[in-house]
């Protein structure tokens, strides 16, 4: 979070590597049926403490909403 805040150069690299990762993980998440099962079983055994990490990552499973279609032209 701090990188998307600080404005050097090395932060926004920083950012910008971190969303291209959960990017990546989004798309091998929703992509592949047995990684999703083995996350459900790691969340099994962990406690209360990981529950905010693995609701992340489910959120992160979820692909994203169609975004809503622009209109073209003038408003009346």
């Amino acid at each position: 979070m701090l990188s998307s805040v600080l404005k050097s150069d090395r932060a926004v690299t920083v950012n910008i590597a971190i969303m291209r990762t959960f990017v990546q993980l989004r798309q091998m998440l929703a992509s592949n049926v047995e990684l999703r099962r083995k996350l459900d079983e790691m969340e099994k055994n962990y406690d209360e403490q990981f529950k905010i990490v693995f609701t992340a990552i489910k959120q992160l499973m979820e692909p994203p909403p169609p975004k809503p279609k622009r209109k073209i032209g003038f408003l009346p």
